[in-house]
Parts: C-alpha cells; structure tokens; sequence
C-alpha cells in the first residue's frame, strides 16, 4: 500500500470517526439549524415581531427540507472537487508537456 492510499484511508476513517462520536455520546439531544436559533433570539428581543416576508415555496415536510439541504451539499461538494481535481491535473499534464517539449529538442 502506498503512502498517500494510507493517508486517504486514514483521513476517511477520521471523519467517520468525527461524524459518529457526537451521535453516539449525545443521546437524546436535538441538533437544531441556525434558523430556529435565529427564530428564538429575535422572539426573546422583541415578542411582536411579524415577520415581513414569507416562503415562495414551503417544504411539505423535514425530511423535504433535510433532501434539499444534502442535494445542495452534494452539488457544491462536486463542483469544489471537479475544480479542485482540474487544477490539478492541469499542472499535471503541463509539466508532462514541457517534459515532452524538451526531450524533442
């Protein structure tokens, strides 16, 4: 096995590991989003207050707004990859070219 297959092997265990632990040792706790804390700060300044906008379109569950949060991560994850990997390999294959430039001269 090679370094770098022990290092991605060990990174992913790491965020195994990072992901479970909190589930495992928080039993019974609610992991809430910003939003609902947002919610709770304004509605402990001020208990009137209307909210002056609205959802164009409202989720018809939790489990609807939990989907379309991972689809998103998923998409932005990709893209960050996609990029990240053309980078590279650009570098790549232009020092592959200026190799090839030079052994024809």
């Amino acid at each position: 096995m090679t370094r770098n297959t022990k290092i991605v092997i060990f990174c992913l265990l790491l965020a195994v590991v990072i992901a479970v632990v909190p589930l495992i040792i928080l039993k019974g706790t609610e992991f809430g989003g910003a939003d609902g804390a947002a919610e709770e700060a304004v509605n402990a300044i001020n208990p009137d207050y209307e909210p002056w906008a609205s959802p164009v379109i409202e989720p018809p569950g939790g489990e609807t707004e939990s989907l379309l949060f991972c689809v998103q991560a998923a998409l932005g994850g990709g893209v960050f990859g996609f990029g990240l990997g053309y980078l590279i390999c650009r570098k790549k294959f232009m020092r592959k070219e200026e190799q090839s430039y030079d052994n024809d001269r």
